[in-house]
């Protein structure tokens, strides 16, 4: 039987290589933001700054490590020789762009880290994590092998925590991990978030029928043969879950994912008006096998917001959460501020007959600047007063962490970074003695290629 539940947020650490390389084809704002200069310590005080406050609002807080780059062993396997200083100058010479890529810290976006069900939904009653394996894109494809380490020394005991190893490479099982899955559940019942939930998987394409409609600008990165996968798994009752598609003209507009598109939590829906296909029978699905009282969807119409709109902004990439006293608010990015059409929408809805009550605005430049925001930085994990127990504890934000996690900011991260200085052999060393830290703070163990070679 399940326990009480509480969810957490883990927000990914912004790594000290952070950087606009502009890397990912789909994004708009990675593509159009390519070869500014970044600022990775600003980034990283940025990003810990919101895991403060939404800890001070008395939500579980935890923190996500980031990846050890540049990653000198994927650029060895590509054939770049020598003594690491030796393989860093040969790539930044021969194949600068395979270097940018080998040096992203992209891990920063979470959200992108794993899918995860909790032990409540599951069939064998543990907690179920799949590391994606992102496969759509090289940068982010080299993350899970470090991902899975990170999750598995967070949470350990067998007895509680499943760990599967990512899908299998390549187009036909591209998992994008929690953007584009939302977890709904009865908050107000007696096990809040451990009561059984319904989970809903959003797909791009079917990767094995192509009479099926799909994009024709930018990728479907997940694949509905992707999202059934991670479904059996994660030993998913199929009554309480749901698949639907994205609408494909939706993601040649730039909604690379359906986090950019529709958010969720507890038993609301918030979702513009494009965001499906057959949009009307996705709510019908929704609200028939959700099981609790009722169902709310909250619907963005395109002449209110476009989508033009909602991508630049991110409205749809917020953060919505449940306060203390059962309201919810929207955690928005700052651009949701400074465009009018998105302004005056959120301006109106607080006013409304709906859930969501607040919107508080997070400053996440240097992360939206490169085509993520508030959403993107967390994976949210489910976890019952006897998980809690068994898990890693150090990982758990406190008062006492953000100053510790701040002062090893302020030691080890430089002010600003430009993609020419990803061929600065320093920047490896200076990156991994951060790192090495970093896993004793956060008590880790040794979970990055340096430490186990």
């Amino acid at each position: 039987m399940s326990s009480k539940a509480f969810e957490f947020n883990f927000d990914g650490l912004v790594g000290p290589t952070h950087n606009y390389a502009g890397l990912s084809h789909g994004n708009v704002a990675s593509t159009s933001n390519a070869n500014l200069v970044a600022k990775p310590k600003e980034a990283a005080k940025q990003g810990l700054a919101k895991m403060k406050a939404l800890h001070d609002m008395g939500l579980k807080q935890g923190v996500l490590a980031p990846m050890e780059r540049p990653d000198v062993h994927t650029l060895r396997k590509l054939g770049f020789t020598g003594s690491d200083a030796q393989v860093i100058i040969k790539a930044s010479k021969q194949a600068p762009k395979v270097l940018a890529a080998c040096s992203s810290a992209s891990s920063m976006w979470t959200a992108n880290a794993c899918t995860m069900a909790p032990s409540s939904d599951t069939s064998d009653g543990k907690a179920h994590f799949t590391p994606a394996n992102l496969a759509n894109k090289f940068h982010r494809s080299i993350e899970h092998a470090t991902t899975g380490r990170i999750l598995q020394a967070m949470f350990k005991e067998e007895k509680h925590f499943v760990h599967h190893p990512a899908l299998p490479m390549g187009d036909h099982f591209g998992d994008e991990g929690a953007a584009n899955h939302t977890r709904f559940v009865d908050i107000n019942a007696e096990k809040g978030y451990g009561k059984k939930g319904l989970h809903f998987f959003v797909y791009g394409k079917h990767a094995f029928d192509n009479t099926k409609p799909a994009p024709h600008k930018y990728p479907a990165r997940q694949s509905f043969e992707a999202s059934q996968a991670i479904s059996r798994l994660h030993q998913l009752d199929m009554d309480n879950t749901v698949f639907a598609q994205q609408n494909p003209h939706v993601i040649d507009k730039g909604v690379f994912h359906n986090d950019v598109i529709a958010v969720g939590n507890g038993n609301v829906l918030f979702a513009h008006q494009k965001a499906f296909l057959n949009q009307m029978q996705v709510y019908t699905d929704l609200e028939q096998a959700f099981d609790g009282e009722e169902f709310h969807v909250v619907e963005v119409g395109a002449g209110d917001v476009s989508i033009e709109d909602a991508v630049k902004s991110y409205l749809f990439n917020s953060q919505l959460i449940t306060k203390d006293n059962g309201d919810m608010a929207i955690i928005a990015p700052g651009e949701c501020e400074t465009i009018p059409s998105v302004k005056e929408y959120l301006d109106w809805l607080v006013e409304q007959d709906t859930p969501i009550k607040e919107v508080k605005i997070f400053d996440v430049k240097q992360s939206m600047q490169n085509g993520g925001g508030p959403a993107c930085l967390r994976q949210r994990v489910v976890l019952n007063e006897t998980e809690i127990s068994a898990m890693n504890q150090n990982v758990l934000m406190s008062d006492e962490l953000f100053a510790e996690l701040n002062t090893w900011v302020d030691k080890h991260y430089r002010d600003t970074l430009e993609e020419d200085d990803l061929a600065d052999p320093s920047l490896l060393t200076e990156s991994r003695t951060a790192l090495d830290e970093l896993t004793q703070i956060l008590n880790l163990g040794s979970v990055y290629p340096f430490q186990l070679d």
